[in-house]
C-alpha cells in the first residue's frame, strides 16, 4: 500500500447493518478516518450539521426517505463527495436525476473492486474540490487585502493630505521597514487614523 498523507472522513448512511459492515471492511483506517454511521436521512442531516465529511456514502432506500435528496444536498451544500448505492433496476432513473449535481451512483449489488474504484474516484473528486477551495480562499484574501489597503490609503489622504501615490508608497514603505505584509501595515494605519 502506498503511504497516504491525507485521510478522508466518511459518513455511511444506511438502514442495513450488513451493508454498513461490508463498507467499513473496504475503508481501511489508514485511508479513511473517522468513519461514522447514520441509519436515516434525519440522523445523517444532524451529523452533517455537526461535522465536516469528505465522503458521504448513502445506501438507498433509507427508513425515512429514499436518499437521493440527501445526496443532492450534500453536493450542493458542502465540498463532500456523495456516492449513492441503488438497486440495479433503479440505477438509470436515479443516476439521471442526481448526476447533474455531482452525485456518483453505483448499482447494487457491486463487487468490492468496483466499490473501491468508486471510492478512489470520489477521493479524486474531493481533492479537486479542495484545490478549488484553496484557490478561492486565496482570491478572497487578496480582495480583502486590496480593500484594506484602499481604506488605509483614503485615511492617509484624508488625515495627512497625501496624494494617492504618496499614500500607496507610504503603505509599501511601512510594510518593508517593519517587515510586515501590506495588509498588516494597512490594518495598523486604519487603527491609528480611524
Amino acid at each position: 500500500m502506498i503511504f497516504q498523507e491525507r485521510t478522508y472522513s466518511v459518513l455511511i448512511v444506511s438502514a442495513s447493518e450488513k451493508l454498513d459492515t461490508q463498507l467499513r471492511a473496504l475503508l481501511p483506517g489508514s485511508e479513511y478516518y473517522p468513519v461514522q454511521s447514520a441509519g436515516s436521512v434525519g440522523e445523517a442531516r444532524r451529523m452533517l450539521l455537526g461535522g465536516n465529511y469528505d465522503l458521504v456514502l448513502i445506501h438507498t432506500p433509507l427508513k425515512d426517505d429514499f436518499g437521493t435528496q440527501l445526496a443532492i444536498d450534500v453536493c450542493l451544500d458542502s465540498a463532500a463527495g456523495a456516492l449513492l448505492f441503488v438497486k440495479a433496476e433503479l440505477y438509470d432513473g436515479v443516476n439521471a436525476r442526481v448526476m447533474e449535481y455531482g452525485v456518483m451512483t453505483l448499482s447494487m449489488p457491486s463487487s468490492s473492486a468496483v466499490v473501491r474504484q468508486s471510492l478512489r474516484m470520489l477521493c479524486a473528486q474531493r481533492e479537486r474540490l479542495r484545490r478549488m477551495e484553496q484557490k478561492q480562499q486565496s482570491v478572497e484574501d487578496k480582495i480583502e487585502e486590496i480593500r484594506l489597503v484602499n481604506r488605509a490609503k483614503w485615511l492617509l489622504i484624508e488625515c495627512l493630505h497625501m496624494t494617492e501615490a504618496d499614500a500607496q508608497r507610504y503603505i509599501e514603505k511601512q510594510s518593508m521597514d517593519q517587515r510586515i505584509t501590506k495588509r498588516r501595515a494597512a490594518e495598523n494605519i486604519i487603527k491609528t487614523y480611524s
